[in-house]
C-alpha cells in the first residue's frame, strides 16, 4: 500500500532530523576554515597560526587560516557572515568589527549582533604608552602636567580618524583639559619610528611595536594596558596603577561563528580553543607576542560584547567621529 501524503511528509522530516543529528555527531568531518580579517604576519595572525596545530589535534581536522584583510575588518566580517552556519567557517573578530564599526559607518554589509554567534573571547593586546627618552616625562602624571603646560605641543601617533588611538586622544583631552593632537600614520612601525625620532611626543600601540626600542633606552614606557605588570618590564605600571583606568576600551580578539551554527558545534569549538590556549606552549606564544589570555564561555563573551559596544558608542560620540558612507 502506498503511504499517505502526511505519512510521507512526516517520514521525510524524520530522515532530515536524523541526518542533521548524524552530521552534528560526526562534526567535524572535513577541514575547518578560520577567517582572519587582517594581513598575514600580524600579531593575531601569528597567534592563531600557532594555535592551529593544537586546534587540529583536538578537533580531528586541519584548521586552515584564511586571511581577509581590509576596511576595518569589514571584508573578513562580511565573508564570515555570509558563510554557511555549519561549523566549517569560523571567524576571528575584534573590537572594530563587533563594537566600533556600527557607530563609524553609515552602512555595513553585516550586523554584528545578528550575524554572528559568539564562541570565545581569546585575548587582549597589551599596549604600551611610550614617550621619547629625551622628553622630560617619566610617568603618566608628568605627561599630564607636560601636556597642560605645553598646549598644542603634544602629538600622539594614531592610525587615523576613528582609530582607537584617536579615541584615546579625545578621551585624554576631556579628562585632562588639554589640547593633545592626533597625527595619523599607516601602521605601528611608522609610529614607532616617529616617536623615537621625536616627531611625535607620545604613542600608544601594541607593546611588540616598541619593546626593542624600550629595552635599548630610546623610548620610555610609562604605562601598560594590562591587568598585571609585564615580566619583561616589571617597573612599568599598568594603566590602572598609573591613573588611566577610566579609558573604557582595550584591543581584544575572539572567535565567532555565523549565526545559526548549532549549539553543539559551538560548544565543541569553544572547548578546543579553551584547551589549546591553556596549553603551556601556547601560553609561551602569547607572552612572546605581548598579549594577555582572556578566554571565557560563549555566554560570557556575549555579555562582554554588549558592554564593549556601549563603551564604543560613548567613545565615538565623545570624539565626534563623522560616519563614513
Amino acid at each position: 500500500m502506498t503511504p499517505s501524503l502526511p505519512c510521507r511528509v512526516f517520514g521525510a522530516a524524520l530522515l532530515a532530523v536524523a541526518g542533521f543529528a548524524h552530521a552534528q555527531d560526526t562534526y567535524p568531518a572535513r577541514p575547518i576554515r578560520l577567517i582572519v580579517p587582517i594581513a598575514a604576519g600580524s600579531v593575531t595572525d601569528v597567534v592563531l597560526r600557532s594555535a592551529a596545530p593544537g586546534l587540529a589535534q583536538r578537533l580531528g581536522q586541519p584548521v586552515v587560516i584564511d586571511n581577509r584583510p581590509g576596511a576595518s575588518g569589514i571584508v573578513g566580517a562580511e565573508a564570515c557572515a555570509r558563510a554557511p552556519a555549519d561549523g566549517y567557517t569560523l571567524c576571528a573578530v575584534y573590537h572594530s568589527i563587533m563594537s566600533f564599526n556600527p557607530y563609524m559607518f553609515e552602512k555595513l554589509p553585516y550586523d554584528p549582533e545578528k550575524d554572528f554567534k559568539p564562541v570565545n573571547r581569546l585575548f587582549f593586546v597589551t599596549e604600551g604608552l611610550v614617550v621619547p627618552a629625551a622628553l622630560p616625562v617619566r610617568s603618566v602624571a608628568e605627561l599630564k602636567s607636560y601636556a597642560q603646560t605645553h598646549p598644542d605641543k603634544v602629538n600622539v601617533g594614531t592610525l587615523g580618524s576613528g582609530s582607537l588611538q584617536e579615541l584615546f586622544v579625545a578621551w585624554l583631552n576631556q579628562e585632562w583639559r588639554t589640547r593633545i593632537v592626533g597625527v595619523p600614520y599607516k601602521g605601528g612601525g611608522p609610529i614607532a619610528n616617529a616617536v623615537t625620532a621625536g616627531d611625535i611626543q607620545v604613542a600608544q600601540m601594541g607593546l611588540g611595536n616598541f619593546i626593542g626600542l624600550i629595552q635599548s633606552g630610546q623610548l620610555r614606557a610609562i604605562a601598560l594596558s594590562a591587568s598585571r605588570r609585564s615580566a619583561q618590564l616589571p617597573d612599568v605600571p599598568t594603566a590602572a596603577e598609573a591613573g588611566l583606568d577610566g579609558f573604557p576600551s582595550r584591543p581584544w580578539w575572539g572567535i565567532a561563528a555565523p549565526a545559526g551554527t548549532p549549539a553543539s558545534v559551538v560548544a565543541r569549538v569553544h572547548r578546543a580553543f579553551a584547551e589549546t590556549f591553556d596549553d603551556p606552549k601556547m601560553m609561551e606564544v602569547l607572552e612572546s607576542r605581548y598579549v594577555e589570555k582572556a578566554v571565557d564561555t560563549p555566554e560570557a563573551f556575549a555579555g562582554f560584547l554588549t558592554q564593549d559596544r556601549q563603551a564604543a558608542r560613548v567613545l565615538v560620540e565623545l570624539a565626534r567621529v563623522p560616519r563614513q558612507p
